[in-house]
């Protein structure tokens, strides 16, 4: 059975410049974020669009997921809005179905970044994902800083 959550995190940065920070995380994050990120290449289309396939591969500190290949399944510029599911990782070996939706909505004093994931864990046994959910919620805050800062 499918099961969602919902992060909901206000940041200091303007929705477009946050936004233009998410699009261009293929060259951002692994800058940004060492740590976390070891690369992520673009495997089909130009990384941006509907259709297009990244990999991406963590560094060694990241507990139990060492690389992820995303798909662009959705992409609204005036809402901006990406969806992307997983089609092969370290995590299909825990959820059937993993997939992601991240929307950066205009606020006055910043903006508001919502990510929501779909995902069927392969049992009862697996737990919530709640690290990918704090590692998440810790990357739009991180990234936050790095935006005010540059």
């Amino acid at each position: 059975m499918a099961s969602k959550f919902e992060v909901d995190e206000m940041v200091k940065s303007s929705a477009d410049k946050f936004w233009g920070a998410i699009k261009e995380s293929t060259e951002l994050f692994p800058k940004i974020f060492p740590e976390q990120y070891k690369s992520v290449e673009i495997v089909e289309g130009d990384g941006q669009s509907v259709g297009s396939v990244r990999l991406i591969k963590f560094n060694e500190g990241m507990p139990i997921v060492k690389f992820s290949k995303e798909k662009i399944e959705v992409k609204d510029e005036a809402k901006k809005l990406v969806t992307y599911s997983v089609l092969e990782g370290d995590i299909l070996s825990f959820y059937k179905t993993f997939r992601a939706t991240l929307q950066v909505v205009p606020k006055e004093d910043g903006s508001l970044v919502k990510w929501s994931v779909e995902y069927d864990k392969v049992s009862e046994e697996v737990p919530e994902p709640d690290l990918i959910k704090d590692t998440a919620f810790k990357t739009f805050r991180d990234l936050d800083q790095y935006l005010l800062k540059n």
